[in-house]
């Protein structure tokens, strides 16, 4: 039985890369970081199964790291664990690098220093890319526009750094925006779905955004994490951009979004300038030619059926919470 450990296991790749891992018959390993509260919504499903493990950890804590994977000693390590919020990042940049940047490294030294076989995936991501022009591919030149991005960009190198000084099986996947049901409620595809849903039910009669205009290349969370786990059954280790080649506008989702729950988007939606960023990513559109190729994988839902299910999922969501309420 392979052994594998994700970072970010109660996330939303995380939750979906568990779910995979374990219907392929591995044992899986999570890390979560020790909270007063339970944040474990999107794995509860899965409480009780033989073969996960959840673990205290953090990737800002370089002992505990070591720990887990001397203890642990993983066949494949899954590094989803990360401040993932754009925005965020300039308001916690400090903690952003340290988790993101630094966190792959002590993940990275603590592989290595416990010299075990292990397959190393890194989650690398779109904003690395940042001001460059779309198409965007592997062979793209790097341009952030973000402390997360700027952050990312350092995993990214460093994983390449140790593939090559000491021989790692670690690649990087590049991954265009991916979403579900499971996204993070501030998320602009989420925030968007979850005010549909709640304009509908009669919750709120509004909702605010920022810039409209920006495109980005958006996918559906599992299959995306089936590309992860392709990355590293490969016999050579390589980097994989994953993404639709499809951009979309901010404004174009919210109009699918809208039209699926059958409402006009111009009714309901407001302009906040508070939500802009210091530095705008205008367009992040992938070339995913190389992972269709070499891996076999191919996105299959596009951003507008995207937004038809996480608006029915969030929609099945609100009404069940409002039931729960009116029956207590």
């Amino acid at each position: 039985m392979k052994r594998a450990l994700i970072t970010g296991i109660t996330g939303q790749d995380g939750s979906y890369l568990a779910e995979l891992l374990l219907d392929k018959g591995y044992e899986v390993h999570g890390l979560v970081r020790r909270a007063s509260t339970l944040n474990r919504s999107r794995i509860d499903h899965l409480h009780g199964t033989a073969d996960l493990h959840l673990h205290y950890g953090d990737l800002t804590d370089g002992v505990s790291l070591s720990n887990q994977i001397r203890d642990i000693a993983p066949h494949e390590v899954y590094n989803l664990g990360a401040q993932s919020h754009v925005k965020v990042s300039f308001e916690l940049p400090e903690y952003t690098a340290s988790t993101d940047a630094v966190g792959t490294l002590r993940l990275l030294e603590a592989i290595r220093a416990a010299r075990i076989e292990c397959r190393f995936y890194q989650a690398s991501t779109s904003e690395m890319f940042g001001a460059t022009p779309p198409p965007q591919s592997e062979t793209t030149a790097f341009y952030p526009r973000s402390p997360y991005g700027a952050a990312k960009l350092y995993s990214h190198w460093v994983t390449i750094n140790y593939r090559e000084a000491y021989d790692l099986f670690a690649v990087s996947g590049i991954l265009f925006n991916h979403e579900s049901p499971r996204r993070g409620e501030s998320f602009v595809t989420r925030k968007i779905t979850l005010g549909v849903a709640s304009i509908k039910l009669g919750i709120a009669d509004h909702l605010d955004l920022g810039n409209l205009d920006a495109v980005r290349d958006w996918g559906y969370a599992p299959e995306y994490v089936e590309g992860m786990w392709r990355m590293l059954q490969q016999d050579e280790p390589q980097d994989f951009v994953l993404a639709t080649g499809i951009g979309t506008t901010v404004r174009e989702f919210c109009r699918a979004a809208f039209a699926h729950a059958g409402l006009d988007w111009e009714d309901h939606v407001r302009y906040d300038k508070s939500y802009e960023r210091p530095t705008e990513v205008d367009a992040l559109v992938g070339d995913a030619s190389k992972a269709r190729e070499v891996l076999g994988w191919e996105a299959r839902t596009n951003a507008t059926d995207l937004a038809a299910l996480m608006v029915d999922a969030d929609i099945e969501q609100l009404s069940r919470l409002v039931r729960n309420r009116a029956d207590s």
